[in-house]
């Protein structure tokens, strides 16, 4: 008999441990300060590999949990 594999416990604050460098999206996508990042900018940063695409994806999701 195999044994299941145990499950990490997903924790419950994963959004503040995500967000290691706050303003690093709009810093490397150009928008001011103040100001919101534009959905096609976002959308076309989220198609990029590398941290850039990883902080643009996270962004359009967490924008989803908001509603």
């Amino acid at each position: 008999m195999k044994k299941k594999a145990s499950k990490k416990k997903s924790s419950k604050k994963w959004i503040q441990k995500a967000i290691k460098k706050p303003g690093a999206l709009r810093k490397a996508l150009g928008t001011p300060k103040g100001k919101k990042i534009s959905t096609k900018k976002l959308n076309a940063a989220a198609k990029k590999k590398g941290k850039t695409g990883q902080r643009a994806r996270l962004a359009k999701t967490l924008g989803k949990m908001r509603r």
